[in-house]
């Protein structure tokens, strides 16, 4: 069960601050998903960081586009993106508006409505792998280009919203490379800015990145 006190809603201020203090302080936190069936809420355990303009790794480092225009925008909204012509991926913008960073939301653990997810991820083994991993997160979640711009801090009835929920303990925090994320340009191993849950199951396994071979 959720506590009544873990259900407040996070302001729009807890947004509008620096990517690397917002995204490990996102671990604990619930997300409320909304769909026609009911809702799905998930505790966010696994978030990567992206800084925008400082940082190679971002689609907002060459400025902005169709594509990523909603991370140019207010702190607290949805940025949604289709990756691989396969999968969508899910975002929280942070910062002040105009400096476009935002945090990918990597991996959770269902805490209410997984028949709902399990629907969704119907190759899951268990529910420990229903959102591991950003693709498997959207897909549990119902959540594709539509949310794209979607104001989880707005008033009333909205389809996300973030909840207080209860942070984990900064001892309990890891972080580490990103996911898949090339070195070039220092936004490898030099940027650490993969934070965790320690020792969750629903933590996605790391991968460094390869990079792409040429057909001969």
């Amino acid at each position: 069960m959720i506590a009544p006190s873990d259900r407040t809603p996070l302001p729009r201020e807890f947004f509008d601050r620096p990517v690397l203090e917002v995204a490990p302080d996102l671990l604990g936190r619930l997300l409320v998903r909304t769909t026609p069936d009911g809702p799905i809420v998930l505790r966010l355990t696994e978030v990567e960081a992206y800084d925008g303009p400082n940082d190679p790794g971002s689609h907002a480092y060459r400025g902005r586009t169709a594509r990523n225009g909603v991370m140019f925008g207010p702190p607290g909204h949805v940025y949604v993106y289709f990756t691989y012509g396969m999968w969508h991926c899910m975002n929280l913008v942070c910062g002040p508006e105009g400096q476009a960073s935002g945090v990918l939301l990597r991996a959770g653990e269902i805490v209410e409505g997984a028949e709902l997810a399990r629907a969704r991820r119907l190759s899951a083994r268990n529910d420990k792998e229903l959102a591991k991993g950003p693709a498997r997160l959207a897909m549990a979640l119902d959540v594709d280009r539509t949310l794209d711009g979607t104001d989880a801090c707005a008033a009333g009835d909205t389809p996300i919203r973030v909840l207080t929920g209860t942070p984990t303990p900064p001892d309990q925090v890891r972080n580490g490379p990103r996911v898949g994320v090339a070195g070039a340009g220092g936004c490898g191993k030099a940027h650490p800015w993969r934070f965790w849950v320690a020792d969750d199951p629903t933590v996605s396994p790391y991968r460094p990145h390869v990079p792409r071979r040429r057909r001969s």
